[in-house]
């Protein structure tokens, strides 16, 4: 039994004529006769009676006609939901730092969600170090990562921008004339330090190691807003990207002495095939930082 020897057999048992049948689907009348004598033979079943112009179904033709049309039902149902999958899109699952995404997003999204809007984007916040983590692990496809970290070398990577480091305080502080900062003058301040996952927090510490001090650090957060607010209300400095700062004109910022720079860029996984949503995503980033000067 074939699917196509079922549809023929269902349109002439509609229409009660081969001619009819042919005539609808668009092939010889003979094939169609051919596919009803081959499934009479197979089931040992008379299907119809038969008259000049006209085809009847007989008892057993038409218990074989309700079930054909059943199971062609579901062969068509079925069809269709496989089609849909393949249409489906899996989500592009980046991962991005707090502070970062303060940076990129939600501009870069916009824009690329309006050049590409059948791809779907789902960001999940982590630092940098567990976010690259996350792309060995194939739970994120990418990773937007401040990249100074000692295992950068075993992902594939594209630096978007290179930062710098500032001091931030309140101007009321009494730091907040200071033309530049060091590690040892910040040694006793009330500080606010990001994640423990943040490879900011791994490069301040070994800066404040560096010279034999331990942090005074109050509060370790992952979010802009209440990092801000404390700096704001003279609870504390902070060390945040210089980039962050241009929408933050209520802050002191101060250059810090030698100067920290970090690289932040784009991150994914050496040897894993790079699907074509993932590979826009990618050719995207590139392109955007071009046009927003962010590489030169």
């Amino acid at each position: 039994m074939k699917i196509i020897q079922l549809e023929y057999f269902c349109a002439v048992s509609r229409y009660h004529s081969i001619t009819q049948a042919a005539q609808k689907l668009y092939v010889t009348q003979p094939a169609i006769s051919s596919a009803i004598r081959e499934l009479e033979k197979e089931f040992s079943i008379s299907l119809f009676t038969r008259t000049k112009n006209h085809m009847t179904l007989t008892k057993e033709g038409e218990v074989f006609y309700q079930k054909a049309s059943e199971l062609l039902n579901t062969i068509n149902q079925t069809s269709s939901e496989l089609l849909d999958l393949g249409r489906k899109v899996t989500p592009i699952r980046i991962g991005i730092p707090p502070l970062l995404s303060t940076i990129f997003f939600p501009d870069m999204l916009i824009a690329f969600q309006k050049e590409y809007p059948d791809i779907p984007v789902e960001l999940l916040e982590y630092g940098s170090i567990r976010a690259a983590s996350l792309v060995q692990e194939d739970i994120l496809d990418l990773a937007l990562v401040n990249m100074n970290f000692y295992e950068i070398d075993k992902l594939n990577s594209y630096q978007i921008l290179s930062d710098q480091i500032v001091f931030c305080v309140s101007f009321e502080h009494h730091l907040a004339k200071e033309k530049e900062v060091s590690i040892g003058m910040v040694k006793d301040e009330p500080l606010i330090m990001y994640n423990t996952d943040s490879v900011q927090n791994t490069t301040l510490n070994s800066l404040f190691e560096s010279i034999g001090v331990k942090p005074n650090v109050i509060l370790q957060a992952s979010q802009l807003y209440t990092i801000q607010n404390f700096i704001k209300n003279n609870l504390g400095g902070a060390f945040l990207y210089s980039s962050i700062l241009k929408n933050m004109p209520d802050l002191a910022s101060i250059p810090v002495s030698p100067a920290i720079r970090q690289e932040i860029g784009l991150v994914w996984k050496k040897g894993k095939y790079i699907n074509s949503s993932v590979e826009k995503y990618i050719s995207f980033t590139r392109k955007y930082a071009a046009d927003m000067r962010y590489v030169k």
